[in-house]
């Protein structure tokens, strides 16, 4: 990452925390020296509607846009909003996709259907597919599902373990500092174990 910009997209629904796990990426590549592009899509985060937003981050970084097939990163909160946006993902990509299912408003007002199989398809194209809710529930929050999510995300980005840590513990309120730094271990230590079995 020392030498180009890496693009990362989270998506997800609104009350997910993407916007907040953004943050904590943006702050942490800012402080290891990159400069750092962010650019939120809201949607209709306040009715569960999708949410997404790009983090871009290197030596020198021109634009926030990500266009479709350029995206290093995408970070899904649930498998359907995975699936709708992994056209962005470039090839070789890496996908980290929460192992869960969330009815979008058009399939609860039964204008849509949800898709079939996501986790298979989403497992067929390389995903890593990571039980993030229950990690954070074993964690103390199920809340602290963006923060697992970054703990995976982080084994495959080059800033250094403590930055991350830190960043959370700046980010987050006192009171729920042990439980996303708890998060933050768990998604970071499955992310590796899936690393040790793949190699």
């Amino acid at each position: 990452m020392s030498d180009s910009t890496a693009t990362v997209m989270f998506c997800g629904v609104g009350g997910q925390g993407a916007l907040l796990a953004a943050d904590v990426l943006a702050r942490c590549a800012a402080s290891c020296g990159h400069d750092v592009k962010l650019s939120e899509i809201h949607g209709m985060a306040q009715r569960g509607g999708a949410v997404s937003t790009v983090v871009r981050m290197g030596d020198n970084v021109a634009s926030m846009v990500a266009d479709l097939g350029r995206v290093d990163f995408l970070v899904a909160f649930e498998t359907t909003e995975a699936l709708r946006n992994k056209a962005y993902l470039r090839p070789g990509g890496t996908m980290v996709v929460n192992d869960e299912s969330i009815k979008p408003l058009p399939v609860l007002t039964g204008r849509m259907a949800m898709p079939a199989r996501p986790r298979k398809r989403l497992a067929d194209e390389g995903a890593w597919v990571i039980p993030a809710q229950s990690l954070a529930l074993q964690a103390g929050s199920a809340k602290a599902v963006n923060v697992v999510l970054l703990g995976a995300l982080s084994t495959r980005l080059s800033y250094p373990e403590e930055t991350w840590r830190r960043t959370i513990s700046q980010r987050v309120p006192k009171r729920f500092e042990r439980v996303n730094q708890a998060a933050f271990e768990a998604g970071r230590a499955w992310a590796l174990r899936l690393a040790g079995q793949e190699a």
